[in-house]
């Protein structure tokens, strides 16, 4: 695992990188609001990409580089991202295809800003489809949006919602809540078949 501090508009960002050797692709990931890269589910979808021979690169957002828990307003993670993606697609990432994602948070950048990083697909853990308790304040369009392939992996008891499935977008629902920590087998597996589809 090799660490990148990443200058972005909004502070350093860092990336932690594992390359494969022989990689045919790349997965890059963010992660949730109130969470790091070491968050479990960004863990088991890092395996399950590294064993299907894909480099991954888990990117910490500057505010969470700067130590602070509360998340930076929705442009700044995403000119943050951006800046990041650009950075490891130069570099360790150079000429390989690439799939963007992340968990929650992390998630919703990477469907916003997937045409500036010319990602061939987008992995979603935990989307949060909505606030608790709030279904009718919908981000469902963030999905709607995203013209490539994408996947979800949605925990079956996730009080943010369950993103329904549609043409260009396959959801797996794994026991669990928000965290998808109860079955992380299920995880992998689902992120595994999906990426001999994808790449």
């Amino acid at each position: 695992m090799t660490v990148i501090d990443i200058d972005t508009p909004h502070g350093p960002a860092r990336a932690h990188v594992n390359k494969v050797r022989g990689a045919r692709g790349a997965l890059v990931l963010g992660h949730g609001a109130g969470g790091g890269v070491g968050a479990r589910d960004l863990a088991a979808a890092a395996d399950a990409a590294a064993a299907d021979k894909l480099s991954v690169a888990l990117v910490e957002q500057p505010y969470r580089v700067a130590g602070r828990r509360s998340p930076a307003p929705a442009r700044q993670l995403d000119a943050a991202w951006l800046a990041a993606v650009a950075r490891l697609r130069r570099g360790a990432l150079r000429g390989l295809p690439l799939i963007a994602g992340g968990r929650s948070s992390g998630a919703r950048v990477a469907c916003r800003t997937v045409a500036d990083t010319g990602a061939k697909a987008v992995l979603c853990l935990a989307f949060p489809l909505h606030p608790p308790g709030r279904p009718e304040a919908t981000r469902l369009d963030e999905l709607d949006a995203v013209p490539v392939p994408v996947l979800v992996v949605q925990g079956e008891s996730d009080p943010f919602g369950m993103p329904p499935a549609a043409e260009n977008r396959t959801v797996v629902a794994v026991a669990g809540s928000h965290s998808l920590r109860t079955d992380l087998d299920a995880v992998r597996s689902a992120i595994s078949q999906w990426l001999v589809q994808v790449l």
